[in-house]
């Protein structure tokens, strides 16, 4: 697979993870899943490795990360950061990393990947990755659906239609994010996968698809290109990309694109999208706690403690008589919120933003 490359994209700023993320040191930076010193968006390059080696992958990334990306990253070229000077959604930064890829290896096929991802079963993973990859060649846009576990309220589904090869189906139709007793039906049902946001291409098949459902991005497209002919990208990357469509690749594109397959996969997927998914995917006690070495833990269940300071790291944490908290301590902050609304950690974020407190954020 030599001409297989993979596009990370990597410009979230996982509010949701306040006081451990922030502006310059967002989620997919951080530890918070898997193994307690590898970065999320390390573990999303190392698992792919076997298949998409670190000089054939990019990153999608907003500039003011990409230092902290690539140190991160030491094995990616540093020339394959690709820097976005505004946010404006999958469907450009997709498009960008494709066009760019396309000038040095015409017959690419893309793996397009989220950074922030958690896998249990990575040879699982691969397996279903390898599938994807081979719907790609054969000209499908091809995304990976997981099959649903519970009926879930937080993710996008995808419907799943007749057998277009090994274990691919084509999509039918993309859902948006359906009511419980919706969600109950599709998982009774069996023919709907929650849509993980991962998307594998051909270069050249994607680059179509855009010309036709995305015609002002595709013209975006050729001017930068034009201009990386010309040795001047930076300057009208500069330019164009602000006034590009700010759009999701699923609606601009895989919603409305012919011959779209879907790989179904069931390989302890995540997206680690709160301090309660890094709880269920901690290692815990008897108890259920997640706790730092050497915690003193009387009648305390279920909680998680995350310190993340670096100074004093000598301290004893203990917890008496409290049940299902999150704990987060930074040099700065802490945080302390019920495990069942750690969704709302994002209104302290607002609630800096308020106050002004530029530093916190």
């Amino acid at each position: 697979m030599r001409h297989v490359h993979a596009v990370i994209l990597a410009g979230g700023s996982g509010t949701r993870f306040w006081p451990a993320s922030r502006r310059l040191m967002p989620k997919q930076l951080l530890p918070l899943a898997g193994a307690t010193d590898e970065p999320l968006i390390a573990a999303t390059v190392r698992r792919i490795e076997s298949l998409v080696p670190p000089e054939r992958v990019w990153v999608s990334t907003g500039a003011h990360l990409v230092a902290g990306t690539a140190a991160a990253l030491p094995r990616v070229p540093a020339a394959h950061m690709l820097a976005e000077p505004v946010a404006r959604n999958t469907a450009p930064a997709i498009a960008w990393a494709s066009a760019t890829i396309a000038r040095s290896d015409p017959d690419a096929v893309i793996a397009i990947l989220p950074a922030d991802h958690f896998i249990g079963d990575e040879p699982a993973f691969r397996e279903v990755l390898s599938r994807a990859l081979r719907s790609a060649e054969e000209g499908w846009l091809t995304t990976i659906g997981i099959v649903p576990t519970r009926p879930e309220t937080g993710y996008g589904y995808i419907e799943v239609g007749a057998s277009v090869g090994d274990r691919v189906n084509a999509a039918t139709r993309f859902v948006e994010k359906p009511t419980r007793e919706r969600a109950a039906e599709y998982l009774a049902g069996g023919k709907h996968l929650w849509n993980a946001g991962m998307f594998f291409f051909r270069a050249s098949a994607m680059r179509e698809a855009i010309g036709e459902h995305l015609p002002a991005l595709a013209a975006g497209l050729d001017r930068i290109d034009a201009a990386a002919a010309a040795g001047k990208e930076a300057e009208v990357l500069a330019e164009v990309f602000p006034t590009l469509p700010s759009i999701s690749i699923d609606h601009g594109v895989m919603e409305k694109a012919r011959r779209i397959a879907v790989v179904p996969g069931s390989f302890g997927w995540n997206d680690v999208g709160s301090w309660e998914v890094t709880w269920e995917m901690s290692e815990r006690d008897a108890q259920g706690n997640a706790l730092p070495v050497g915690t003193i833990a009387v009648d305390a269940k279920n909680n998680l403690v995350k310190d993340l300071s670096k100074t004093a790291r000598s301290k004893r944490w203990a917890l008496v008589g409290v049940s299902d908290l999150v704990v987060v301590e930074t040099d700065d902050a802490v945080l302390v919120i019920p495990r069942d609304r750690a969704q709302d950690v994002r209104a302290v974020v607002d609630a800096l933003a308020a106050r002004g407190e530029e530093d916190k954020l």
